[in-house]
C-alpha cells in the first residue's frame, strides 16, 4: 500500500511540474505574440531565448537579413525586444532629431558587473555621463585633439611602427601587436603623458588583455551570461573578463598613484593630471561626479576605445591592400607623387591625395567593425514611424545595412574606393558613412581616429609594400563577429619601398 501511495505521490509531483511548465510556456507564447503585435515586424522569436540561437549561429548572415523586414524591425535578444534601425534616414530621425530620447544605455549584466554605471561609453544617459563626456572632450582638446601637435605625434609614431615592422622584413609575421602598440601610444601620450616601447612586455600583456576582452564580450558565453547573470558567481570562462578588467583597472590605478606623487595643479601634463585637479576643485560640490571610480572607468574607456577600434581598422586595411594589390599600388604612386619618399603626411595633404583618402574611407566601410553599432536605449516613451516605443526599449543602428545600402553606394558589396570618388576623381562625402555612429552618443574620439587612420595608413603605404606569404591560406574575410568585427589571425610580409626608389 505504501509503495502505491509513493508512486501516486511522484506521479502527482511530475504531473504538477509538467502542468506548471506548460502553463509557463503558454503564458510566454501569449506574451510574445502580444509584444510582437505592438512592435515593428521581425524574425519569429523562440520562447524565453528570443532570436539568440539564430543570431549566435551566424551573426553576420543574420544581421544582413534584417532589412528584409523593413526600415525598422524587432529582434528579441532574450525575452525583450530590440528595435533595429536599418536605414540612414530612420537612424538620423532617431539619434539626431530625437537625440535625447534615444541616447540611453541599457543595463547589461555583463557591463554592470565590472562597469557599475561609471565612465563614458556605457554609462547611463544622465548627469554623470554629461559631466564625464564634457570634461573628456574639453581635456582631450586641451592636450592636442584636432591640433597639429597630435598630427605630429601620430607621424612620429608612424616612424616607430615602420621601423618595428621592418625588423620582420621579408618574413611572415602577424602585425597585431605593433599596430596595437602604435595606435595605443597616441591615446596613452594624451591620458598617461607617455608612450610605451614595443618591447615592453607588461604593456604587451595589457594590450592582449584588451584584445581578449573585446573578443569575449561578443562571445556565446557573454550572451549566456547576459541571459542568466547568476553564472557570474560560478567558475568558468566568464571569470576571465573579470580578471582582465581588474588587471586593466590596477594598471590605471598605479599610473594614477604615480601622477599624484608629482602633481602640479598649475601645470597638468595629461588627462589623469587634469582629472586629479578637477577632483580637488569639485570636493565641496555635492553634485560632482568626479571621484576615483569615475576616473578609473573614464580612463579605461578612453584607453580601450582609443586603441582597439582604430588598430582593428588598420589590420583590416592591410588585408584589403593584400587582397587588392592594384589599389595598394595606386595609393603608393599617388602618395609618392605628392609627398615624395621622405616627407611624412599631414591632414592638410588630404585634398591632394583623393584616392588614398577614399581608400581609407572604403576600408572603414568594408571593415564595418561595429556591425550593429553600440546599443542605445530610449530614455522616455516616444514614437517612431507610427510605433509607440516605451521608455527602456533597446535600439540598435544596423550599420551593416546602412554601409551597404544599394540606394546610397555605387559598389555596396565589394571593396572599391570609387564609392568615395566623384566623376572627376575627387573625394566626395557620403551621408550614409556612419562608422562613428551619430547623435549625442557619437564616438568622442572621432577626430583622433580620423587623424590616426589617415596618417598611419598613408605612412605605411608610402614606405612599405604588403603581400600575402607565398602559399599561405587566406583568412576568412568575415572575420570574428561579436560586438566588434575583428580580423582572424593572419600573416603578412612587408618589404621596404626604399630599394625601388
Amino acid at each position: 500500500m505504501e509503495s502505491v501511495l509513493r508512486y501516486l505521490d511522484w506521479t502527482s509531483v511530475g504531473l504538477g511540474l509538467l502542468g506548471g511548465l506548460l502553463t509557463l510556456l503558454l503564458l510566454e507564447v501569449f506574451r510574445l505574440n502580444s509584444s510582437r503585435s505592438r512592435n515593428p515586424p521581425g524574425p519569429k522569436p523562440l520562447p524565453f531565448v528570443g532570436n539568440m540561437p539564430q543570431l549566435m549561429k551566424d551573426r553576420m548572415a543574420y544581421i544582413k537579413l534584417m532589412p528584409k523586414y523593413g526600415e525598422m524591425c524587432s529582434v528579441y535578444l532574450g525575452r525583450k525586444p530590440t528595435i533595429v534601425l536599418n536605414t540612414v534616414e530612420i537612424a538620423k530621425e532617431a539619434f539626431i532629431q530625437n537625440g535625447a530620447m534615444f541616447s540611453g544605455r541599457p543595463d547589461i549584466p555583463l557591463v554592470r558587473w565590472f562597469n557599475k554605471g561609471y565612465g563614458i561609453v556605457m554609462a547611463p544617459y544622465g548627469h554623470s555621463w554629461r559631466q564625464q563626456r564634457r570634461f573628456a572632450l574639453h581635456t582631450l582638446r586641451d592636450f592636442g585633439l584636432g591640433k597639429k601637435s597630435v598630427e605630429e605625434r601620430v607621424a612620429e609614431e608612424a616612424r616607430y611602427l615602420i621601423k618595428e615592422m621592418l625588423k620582420q622584413e621579408g618574413k611572415p609575421f602577424y602585425p597585431i601587436h605593433p599596430i596595437m602598440n602604435a595606435v595605443s601610444n597616441i591615446i596613452c601620450s594624451i591620458i598617461f603623458g607617455d608612450r610605451f616601447e614595443y618591447e615592453d612586455k607588461r604593456f604587451a600583456s595589457l594590450l592582449e588583455i584588451l584584445n581578449d576582452n573585446i573578443r569575449f564580450v561578443g562571445s556565446h558565453v557573454a550572451q549566456i551570461l547576459n541571459l542568466v547573470p547568476i553564472i557570474k558567481h560560478f567558475p568558468g570562462p566568464q571569470q576571465r573578463i573579470w580578471h582582465n578588467a581588474n588587471s586593466l583597472k590596477q594598471f590605471i590605478r598605479e599610473m594614477v598613484e604615480e601622477h599624484r606623487k608629482t602633481l602640479d595643479p598649475e601645470n597638468p601634463r595629461d588627462f589623469i593630471d587634469a582629472y586629479l585637479v578637477e577632483m580637488i576643485k569639485q570636493e565641496s560640490n555635492e553634485e560632482s561626479t568626479f571621484h576615483e571610480e569615475n576616473m578609473l572607468r573614464s580612463t579605461a574607456d578612453l584607453f580601450a576605445a582609443g586603441t582597439e577600434t582604430t588598430a582593428n581598422t588598420l589590420r583590416w586595411g592591410l588585408i584589403y591592400m593584400m587582397e587588392h594589390p592594384d589599389v595598394q599600388e595606386r595609393c603608393h604612386k599617388e602618395i609618392v607623387q605628392v609627398l615624395g619618399f621622405d616627407r611624412f603626411p599631414s591632414m592638410d595633404d588630404r585634398p591632394r591625395l583623393p584616392y588614398t583618402y577614399a581608400t581609407v574611407h572604403e576600408i572603414q566601410r568594408s571593415a564595418n567593425i561595429v556591425p550593429l553599432g553600440v546599443v542605445h536605449q530610449t530614455t522616455q516613451p516616444t514614437k517612431l514611424r507610427g510605433y509607440q516605443i516605451p521608455a527602456g526599449t533597446d535600439i540598435m543602428p544596423n550599420l551593416t545595412a546602412i554601409l551597404t545600402d544599394r540606394e546610397h553606394w555605387k559598389y555596396p558589396d565589394t571593396f572599391n574606393p570609387e564609392n568615395f570618388l566623384d566623376e572627376k576623381g575627387q573625394f566626395c562625402k557620403n551621408d550614409s558613412f556612419l562608422p562613428f555612429s551619430l547623435g549625442p552618443r557619437v564616438c568622442l574620439g572621432e577626430t583622433l581616429a580620423r587623424t590616426e587612420l589617415f596618417i598611419f595608413f598613408t605612412s605605411l603605404l608610402q614606405r612599405l609594400k604588403f603581400s600575402w606569404p607565398p602559399g599561405a591560406p587566406r583568412p576568412n574575410i568575415n572575420g570574428i563577429v561579436g560586438i566588434v568585427r575583428t580580423t582572424l589571425p593572419f600573416d603578412t610580409i612587408c618589404r621596404s619601398r626604399e630599394t625601388t626608389h
